[in-house]
C-alpha cells in the first residue's frame, strides 16, 4: 500500500484530521480526512494522504480536498476521495477522480425469506448463482448486445434493459439517477470499449466485485428500516459490480487524449496520474459524455444481474421472485463525477463532485431521493468484508454542510492483494469462511485470498465515523451467508 505518509495531519475534531494547505505548493485548498483516532493510525500507514494533498492543487477546486474513512491509495485520486470543482472558475474534470471501473457500484435486493427457512439451502443457493451470474476475469455472459443496441443502452440507460425482459419497472425508481446519467454521448465511446462490453453487460467480474447472499442482523432505526422493508431475520441481497471492461477502456482512452492538455491550459499538476481538463473544454465534454455512457452501461450490467439473481432464488426455493418479495431497496454509485448543485460562500453553484470509492448520502427531502426514502433520506450501501458484515445508512443533513453530499463506500483496504495473497500462505480462506458461517464460491484461483477479510479495515469503525459525525445515519447492519466472487 506504499510507504508511511510523512506530512501534517491536524486533529480537528474526535472525526476530521487536516492537511493544512501550506504543505505542499499549489493547494488551493486544505485537506479533510474523516477518521478517528483508531483509524487515523492505519491510514498514516498508506500514502494516500499525499494523494489527498495533490487533489488539492486541481484549479477550481472548492471547500476541501476530502477523504472518507475507507480511505487507501489509489490511482491519481485515493479510493475514498471527493473533490469538487467549479466548472464557472476553471474547475477542472479528472479520470482519477472517477477510476477505471466507472459507475462502480452497489445494489441491495431484499426477500421476505427467514433465514431459518434458508438455511439448509444457502450452499445450493450459492452454487446456482454461481453458475447463473457469470463471474471471473474475462468472462462474457449469455446477454449480448451489438454496437447499436450498446449505443441505445447507454443512451437509454436501465430502463432499456428493463423494457427488453430484464427486471420489474419499479427497479429504475430505486436506483441512483434512476439508473441513467443525462447528457451520454455514446458516440464519444470507441469501438474497442463497445467490444470489449458487448459479451460483459450482466457479468459480476473479478478483483473486489461479490454478489452476497445476507442476513439481516440487527436494526438500528427500526422506522427507517421498516421503509426500506428491512427485518431481522429476513435474506437480502448484495450485488457489487461497475462497468465491466466497457469503462476501463472508456478511461484509458481518455488518460491517452490528455497527454499534454494539462500544459495547454496553463495547468501544473504534482501528478501526472490527476491528467484533467477544465469541464467546459471539449476534453472535459468530451470525457463527461463517455463516462455518463459507461455508468449507464454500469447501471444496466447490475439490473441484469438482479434478473440472474432472481431467477436463482426462484430456481432454488420454487416461488416466484414477485412471492418472494425481491425487490430492489436501492442501487448507488460510488465511482463517478457528476454536476450538482451547492451552496458554497453564501452562493448556490453547480459544482463537478468526483466520488472515487465515495457514494451519495442525500438527507431527508432532497429532490433526488426516491418518494418512498424521501422522509427518511438516501438509503447508503457500505459493504464490509466476507467474513464480518455491511451496513445500510441514510444520508443526514451534515453531509450536505460538510461532504458535498457524500459518504464511505466499503470497508477500505488496509492489505494490498499481493501482500493478503501472501498472509494466505498455508491457509484456506474457504475453510476459515466456513468456520464463521459463510459459504464462498471463486472462479480465480486467488480470489479468496486476495479478498480475505484481514485484508479490510473493520467496516464498524469506518461505518460508526460517519454515524457520529452526522455525516450518515445507520438503519441497518447485514451479516454474510454466502458469496460469489470473480
Amino acid at each position: 500500500m506504499g510507504a508511511p505518509y510523512e506530512g501534517p495531519l491536524e486533529r480537528v475534531d474526535d472525526y476530521r484530521w487536516r492537511i493544512p494547505r501550506g504543505y505542499k505548493a499549489g493547494m488551493h485548498v486544505d485537506g479533510l480526512i474523516y477518521a478517528d483516532a483508531r483509524l487515523i493510525e492505519q491510514i498514516r500507514s498508506d500514502r494516500a494522504p499525499e494523494q489527498v494533498a495533490n487533489v488539492a492543487t486541481l484549479p477550481g477546486i472548492v471547500g476541501h480536498s476530502l477523504a472518507m474513512p475507507d480511505i487507501h491509495w489509489g490511482y491519481g485520486f485515493c479510493i475514498g476521495g471527493v473533490a469538487a470543482t467549479d466548472p464557472e472558475r476553471g474547475g477542472v474534470i479528472s479520470p482519477g477522480g472517477v477510476g477505471y471501473d466507472i459507475n462502480c457500484g452497489v445494489r441491495l435486493i431484499r426477500t421476505n425469506i427467514k433465514q431459518k427457512r434458508a438455511e439448509k439451502r444457502i450452499s445450493r443457493l450459492i452454487d446456482n448463482l454461481f453458475e447463473n451470474v457469470p463471474c471471473g476475469v474475462g468472462q462474457g455472459g449469455r446477454v449480448r448486445f451489438n454496437k447499436s443496441e450498446l449505443r441505445a443502452l447507454m443512451e437509454q440507460g436501465v430502463r432499456y434493459v428493463i423494457d427488453k425482459g430484464f427486471g420489474w419497472a419499479e427497479d429504475a425508481e430505486r436506483a441512483e439517477a434512476q439508473g441513467r446519467l443525462g447528457d451520454p454521448r455514446p458516440d464519444y465511446v470507441s469501438d474497442t470499449a463497445l467490444e470489449r462490453g458487448s459479451r460483459q453487460c450482466g457479468t459480476l467480474g473479478s478483483g473486489n466485485h461479490f454478489l452476497e447472499v445476507q442476513v439481516v442482523e440487527e436494526v438500528h432505526d427500526e422506522a427507517a428500516a421498516e421503509t426500506l422493508g428491512l427485518r431481522v431475520g429476513n435474506l437480502a441481497v448484495m450485488i457489487h459490480s461497475g462497468s465491466r471492461g466497457l469503462g476501463y477502456q472508456v478511461c484509458e482512452d481518455t488518460l491517452k487524449t490528455l497527454r499534454g492538455v494539462p500544459e495547454k491550459y496553463g495547468i501544473t499538476l504534482p501528478d501526472k496520474q490527476l491528467a484533467c481538463a477544465p469541464v467546459k473544454s471539449p476534453e472535459g465534454q468530451h470525457y463527461l459524455g463517455a463516462m455518463r455512457s459507461a455508468a449507464n452501461f454500469a447501471w444496466c450490467n447490475r439490473q441484469i444481474m438482479t434478473h440472474l439473481t432472481r431467477e436463482s432464488f426462484e430456481h432454488v426455493f420454487g416461488r416466484s421472485a414477485e412471492e418472494l418479495g425481491m425487490s430492489v431497496v436501492y442501487d448507488v454509485a460510488h465511482n463517478i463525477a457528476k454536476l450538482e448543485t451547492y451552496e458554497v460562500a453564501g452562493e448556490s453553484r453547480e459544482l463537478c463532485i468526483h466520488r472515487k470509492g465515495a457514494t451519495r448520502a442525500f438527507p431527508a427531502g432532497h429532490p433526488e431521493i426516491p418518494d418512498a426514502y424521501r422522509a427518511i433520506g438516501q438509503p447508503v450501501l457500505v459493504p464490509g468484508d466476507m467474513g464480518r458484515a455491511s451496513y445500510v445508512l441514510v444520508g443526514q443533513p451534515g453531509a450536505m454542510l460538510h461532504t458535498f453530499g457524500s459518504c464511505c463506500h466499503g470497508a477500505g483496504r488496509q492489505m494490498s492483494r499481493s501482500a493478503a495473497i501472501r498472509a494466505s500462505k498455508g491457509r484456506s480462506i474457504k475453510k476459515e469462511l466456513l468456520g464463521r458461517g459463510v459459504y464462498a464460491r471463486a472462479r480465480g484461483r486467488t480470489g479468496l485470498e486476495e479478498e480475505q477479510p484481514d485484508a479490510y479495515k473493520d467496516v464498524v469503525q469506518v461505518v460508526d465515523v460517519l454515524h457520529q459525525a452526522g455525516i450518515a445515519r445507520k438503519v441497518a447492519r447485514l451479516r454474510p451467508l454466502g458469496v460469489v466472487k470473480g
